[in-house]
């Protein structure tokens, strides 16, 4: 067993805060597992454990494309038995479960929308091993993986908005994940640039985690080293920070971009509004969005959902002093099989 005295503090402080900073119903019960993962298999492999690959670490491969990986086994072990080994049909069906396929569509996505002579640049981008992923995949010489062309995709649409006077130095995330966009931006070519991930422990301290190992420990700071301020400053802030839910209450200054991916369609829309005030407070002049056009699945007694969808209009009615920018699904986002949109927004602020 592995023992984390900050995750332990960071989840004793979160009990005690508002309901709008605690796991939402899509996260409660999860959160817990999430731990104990952790707990018994260490942090430095989470990017291969069942439930962070099923709520935070996204995979083209199983378990994100619905088999699982007995289903996977079963269809090959099939196909090889039919055809023999190295086949057309066998290597088809490989490039399809592993999700190597649909990885290449976004990185061609990717190739043919970004300008690489703006900021920031994507192109010098190839992700870390660790957290020991179990899918990641090699183009041109460089490692991606879902998390990472997500967000690559994203900001390829942002940029084609962007001017030189905007340089994106300030960037605040809320529910990063494992923190894939500081990573990113570690590699924009932008200076002095600053990243902020807001998150609910224990995600905050995985991304704490990862950041620390991509970026090195004196470019980071995370809970421990925040948790008594009254105030934090975004300007005194190193590279990345990454702090807990409650605390964007303390966070002072301006913000460039804000960027939420995927994670708000897990919250009730009281939590997602609370967010989005304090986005505004913070004066952010983008706002970036993926999440899903028709909102999350409703929680039912057996399986993991949210009690109120919130849908890509609710998130304009929550912005009044925002303008949309641009609305895409295709090509920057995705359509699942079963007629769901996952939608990107961008808004600019407009006073």
């Amino acid at each position: 067993m592995h023992s984390y005295s900050e995750l332990t503090q960071a989840r004793t402080d979160l009990a005690l805060q508002e309901e709008v900073y605690r796991p939402s119903a899509f996260w409660a019960e999860s959160s817990e597992q999430i731990v104990q993962e952790l707990e018994a298999s260490g942090i430095d492999q989470f990017r291969s454990l069942p439930k962070a690959l099923g709520f935070f670490v996204p995979t083209y491969g199983s378990p994100g494309n619905s088999f699982s990986q007995k289903q996977a086994d079963g269809l090959k072990s099939w196909l090889q038995h039919e055809y023999g080994e190295g086949k057309k049909p066998n290597l088809a069906l490989e490039q399809f479960l592993s999700g190597s396929s649909q990885a290449l569509s976004d990185y061609r996505v990717l190739l043919a929308s970004d300008d690489v002579n703006k900021y920031p640049y994507l192109h010098q981008f190839t992700e870390s091993g660790v957290g020991n992923p179990i899918e990641q995949f090699a183009f041109d010489g460089r490692n991606f993986s879902r998390s990472s062309l997500n967000y690559l995709l994203g900001l390829a649409m942002l940029k084609k908005h962007l001017q030189p006077q905007d340089p994106l130095r300030n960037v605040l995330e809320i529910g990063g994940g494992f923190g894939t966009l500081g990573e990113i931006l570690a590699h924009s070519g932008i200076k002095d640039q600053r990243y902020i991930d807001i998150d609910i422990p224990p995600t905050s301290f995985v991304a704490q985690y990862y950041l620390t190992q991509v970026l090195g420990a004196k470019n980071v700071i995370g809970y421990s080293d925040t948790k008594d301020k009254t105030e934090i400053r975004i300007e005194s802030l190193p590279q990345a920070s990454v702090l807990c839910s409650w605390q964007i209450e303390k966070l002072q200054g301006d913000i460039d971009l804000f960027v939420n991916f995927i994670s708000f369609q897990e919250m009730e829309p009281h939590i997602v509004e609370n967010y989005l005030n304090h986005v505004d407070r913070l004066g952010s002049r983008w706002i970036l969005l993926r999440n899903m056009r028709e909102g999350k699945q409703v929680k039912k007694t057996h399986s993991v959902g949210v009690k109120t969808p919130i849908k890509s209009d609710d998130y304009l009615a929550m912005l009044p002093k925002y303008e949309l920018v641009e609305k895409n699904v295709f090509p920057f986002g995705y359509k699942t099989v079963d007629g769901f949109h996952s939608e990107l927004l961008l808004l600019k602020r407009n006073d």
